[in-house]
Formats: structure tokens, sequence, C-alpha cells
């Protein structure tokens, strides 16, 4: 991951005229980043006519022909040519959040959607034996004997994704009060999403287990993003306010999923 956001890459400018470049690079650069910051970042963004390619990522005024490869930015609407930079070059998605400001909350918002499914998916697939033991699902031994350690080693793994789009130091050690709330809060999320999946018969508790597992993940991801970009992370009023929305998101995600997973939905 260090070696992900510290990827070296170069922004061609392309303007018709120095009002449009400057207003890109303040864009890129605000006033709120430090003078050490501003100039190294500053130096992976070159203005086309004075250095030539190749480039990594090309931006274009609205005035003029892009090429296939280049974006668009419009003063009016910034977050377009982001959105769509990141879908382009996802490789570079640390990379630019660590360096550009403007890039860090929609990555931090993909980093923290993507790795809430992927644990609410998890859970959904090593509750299946319980509910459906003869699908022959054998790798699903014991619950691939702790779901509980999978699930937070990819919370550990957001945590650290979440620092480096963030510009901040990533590492066990350097992260050691992040990895010890999550490791804290782990099995008491846990042990709730096993009673629902336990109580309710035929498997009628696997999507809201799956929904728990969104909902821890989604949450602490929201404050971990929070404690990197103000200093503070969220308070257990806004916490529980949180997790409401997202256990509520998670539950539609895995009910979509499940829907396809029926016989005769292939």
């Amino acid at each position: 991951m260090r070696e992900s956001a510290e990827r070296p890459f170069r922004i061609g400018l392309h303007g018709a005229n120095e009002s449009l470049i400057h207003e890109f690079e303040r864009f890129l650069l605000p006033a709120t980043l430090s003078h050490d910051k501003r100039r190294t970042a500053a130096k992976s963004v070159v203005r086309a006519a004075q250095s030539p390619g190749p480039y990594d990522i090309e931006i274009f005024d609205p005035a003029l022909e892009r090429s296939d490869r280049g974006f668009y930015f419009d003063p009016a609407q910034p977050t377009q040519m982001v959105k769509a930079v990141l879908d382009a070059h996802e490789p570079l998605s640390l990379a630019l959040a660590r360096n550009f400001p403007p890039f860090r909350t929609e990555v931090a918002r993909r980093t923290i959607n993507t790795i809430s499914r992927e644990n609410a998916l998890f859970s959904v697939a090593t509750a299946m034996p319980n509910i459906a033991p003869l699908l022959g699902l054998g790798w699903a031994l014991g619950e691939f004997a702790s779901d509980t350690a999978v699930l937070t080693a990819n919370q550990v793994r957001l945590a650290f994704l979440l620092a480096a789009a963030s510009d901040r130091p990533v590492g066990y050690s350097e992260q050691r009060g992040e990895i010890a709330s999550i490791i804290a809060g782990a099995f008491g999320w846990r042990a709730i999403a096993r009673e629902l999946i336990g109580k309710i018969p035929l498997g009628g508790g696997l999507i809201p287990k799956a929904a728990v597992a969104y909902a821890g993940t989604y949450v602490m991801g929201q404050s971990f993003e929070r404690l990197y970009r103000s200093g503070y992370a969220f308070s257990r009023q806004e916490r529980k306010s949180a997790y409401v929305d997202a256990y509520e998101k998670g539950k539609a995600i895995v009910s979509a999923v499940m829907e396809r997973l029926r016989p005769g939905q292939a």
C-alpha cells in the first residue's frame, strides 16, 4: 500500500489560456496544503506546452480537442473530472489521493463501499453451509474456521488504505490505535450476527447477518475517514446513527444479491 501511494506519475495540463490552467492548479493544490506538501505534489503536474510527454494523465481545457485518453476539466463541475480519472486509472487512485486533496473524498468513498460490500458478501458465503448443507461447499469448514478473523483483517486493510489515501502514516505500529478499536469492536457485532442467523429459522437470518458485516465495516471506515481528514472520529451517538443507516443499506445490497442467486434468476 505504501508503494502504491508513493507511485510516481505525471499529469499533463493542456490549456487554451493561463487562467484555466491556474484554476486547475488551484483546484489540485488548495491553499490548505502545507508549503512542503504543495511543492512535492506540484512536481507531478506539468504544463504540456512547457514539458513534453508522455503523461500518465492528460487534463484538457474544454475549449480544446482532447486526446482519446484525456479528460476535460470543468471548473463548474470539477468532481466529474475526478470520478472519470479514477474510473480510468484505478491503480493510481492512492497516489492521486495522497498528493491531491480533491481526490481523497472520492477515493475514500469508493474504498469504504467496496470493502463493506466484500465483507457482506463474505458473510453470505460463509453462512450458506449452515442454511443449505447439501450444497457441498467443502471449503467452508467451520465457517472458514473463523470468519471474524477474515472480516477483521479486511477492516484493518481498509484502515491502511484510508490512511494511505489521506497522506497519513500506514502500518501496524503507526495505526495501533485504529487497529485496537477494530479488534475491540469485532466480537460485539459478530456476536450479534451469529445470534441473528442462529435464531431465525431456515436461514432467514442470513441477510441480517451480512447487513451487520456491511454496517460494521462501513461505519468504521467513515469514522476513520473523518479521523484522518479532520483529526477526530465519530462519537458514540454518531456511530449509532450511522450504523442504523448503513445496516439498512447493507440489507438492500445483500437482498439484491440473494435475489440474483435464486434458482431460475441467473
